[in-house]
């Protein structure tokens, strides 16, 4: 009968809130906490919290797609193929390099090597807690094998935000190279910082951070922990990767180079907005009381909210700057908008959410000249979406989180920023140094398609094409 105790306890759950209506009977209540196990409830809790996980897993997952249609669209048909190719093969090396070693240093229990900054539990993600178990104390919060589902995505989703920036000019192998590094260990090093347990995260009286600022560094989903880091990553590997040939005039100025296909990078926006509800709701990390589910909800429309504000903000703004609305610019406002509400997007009002949101559509209206001005060639506006607005929406959970200080968040971002970028510039010049990450002239004026993979995705344009 044990088996069925989470079914009969969902059943009793629909009774209880039925019950009022069906005239609000005392009786009614008793007679079902009679019928229930005392530890169904156990039971339902940790059914229900594994579910969030699971479903908020394969959400977060269904962005991979969303990044590889975006930045299929975004770049030019004799790079669409690598793109795709870089884009699965990014996320299995995170499937597999997360799971050997990123998992093990992010979190660590208590198998710290130096305490709150660097760990390596080599059991962390082998057991699935409470797999097959039927007393209620080898229960675990929820199994075990879901979070570290869950937290997977995560990481692949930071390597998916490099690969957009330095397309059309890098390797395929040297990339695929600093994917392992960036998704064993500088993402999950960083990450064990704050979701870990380590020092940036602690609420200790006695820890670095309530000490020195008087709160926890605070970063719901991502904002700075994936987002940002993502973001830095692919700024110094642009910077040492250089532009692309003919992006940048020597008089000055930009040679525009339009995408391929602007309706799948519409598509690929829409996927990775959908997968956003998972990223930010499932980051609840329970769902087991009315509290929870109520949470997760208001996370939900904070987050539609924060988008569409960033979507407009943008539209509006290239209107009144360039006289016609640009849609590159419309789809990396809503990203922007769904990056700078990740770091907060519970305690926002909707109101409030639709400027965090919208501020960081302008944001990507600002930025992307700017960098083009700086001739750092950023060839789907990962940088202004993921980094600039990561960095904003991380300061702004002030503005409704009585928990952070303005100066704890500033540290954490300077702390994960400066690592990410001397650990991120140390591998890229090292792999520049022993493979070369650069492509040819002769092979990125071909179109690495056909220069690496000896394809092309889309054959019946043919060489020379004015597609091309």
């Amino acid at each position: 009968m044990k088996m069925f105790a989470p079914l009969v306890a969902l059943a009793a759950t629909a009774v209880l809130a039925a019950a009022p209506a069906l005239a609000q009977e005392p009786a009614v209540a008793e007679a079902v906490a009679a019928a229930v196990p005392a530890e169904a409830s156990t039971h339902v809790v940790f059914i229900l919290n594994t579910l969030l996980f699971l479903i908020g897993g394969f959400l977060v997952m269904w962005m991979a797609a969303g990044f590889a249609m975006l930045e299929a669209g975004l770049v030019r048909t004799k790079n669409v193929a690598m793109q795709c190719t870089k884009n699965i093969a990014l996320f299995s090396i995170a499937g597999v390099l997360y799971y050997i070693c990123g998992y093990q240093v992010m979190y660590p229990g208590d198998a710290w090597i130096i305490d709150g900054v660097f760990a390596f539990n080599m059991f962390a993600a082998m057991e699935p807690a409470g797999v097959g178990a039927d007393a209620v104390d080898a229960l675990d919060y929820a199994a075990t094998a879901s979070d570290f589902f869950f937290q997977l995505m995560f990481c692949a989703t930071t390597a998916s935000i490099v690969s957009g920036t330095l397309a059309e000019r890098i390797k395929l192998w040297p990339f695929l190279a600093f994917t392992v590094v960036l998704t064993a260990l500088i993402y999950p090093i960083q990450g064990s910082w704050k979701w870990g347990g380590g020092f940036l995260g602690s609420d200790a009286e006695d820890g670095f951070m309530m000490t020195t600022f008087g709160a926890a560094f605070q970063d719901f989903a991502g904002s700075t922990l994936v987002h940002s880091v993502g973001g830095w990553a692919a700024l110094t590997g642009a910077l040492i990767l250089g532009p692309r040939l003919g992006k940048y005039r020597r008089e000055g100025g930009v040679n525009p180079m339009p995408g391929s296909n602007l309706t799948l990078a519409t598509l690929g926006t829409f996927i990775l907005w959908l997968g956003w509800f998972g990223f930010n709701g499932a980051s609840q990390l329970a769902m087991g009381t009315i509290g929870d589910v109520a949470d997760v909800a208001r996370i939900f429309a904070n987050t539609n909210i924060a988008a569409a504000g960033g979507a407009i903000a943008a539209l509006i703004t290239t209107q009144l700057l360039y006289g016609k609305v640009d849609l590159t610019m419309v789809l990396n406002g809503a990203l922007a908008g769904l990056v700078s509400i990740t770091a907060e997007p519970l305690q926002p009002s909707l109101g409030l959410a639709l400027i965090i949101g919208g501020i960081g559509g302008v944001l990507v209206v600002f930025v992307v000249p700017l960098l083009d001005k700086l001739k750092i060639d950023d060839v789907v506006g990962a940088i202004p979406v993921h980094l600039c607005a990561g960095i904003w929406g991380t300061l702004a959970v002030v503005l409704s989180n009585g928990d952070a200080s303005l100066g704890g968040q500033l540290f954490g971002i300077v702390v994960i920023g400066g690592f990410v970028i001397v650990t991120s510039l140390v591998t890229w010049l090292i792999l520049n140094a022993t493979m070369g990450i650069r492509a040819s002239a002769e092979d990125e004026t071909a179109g690495l398609d056909s220069a690496e993979l000896g394809l092309e995705a889309y054959p019946e344009f043919g060489k020379g094409s004015q597609f091309a």
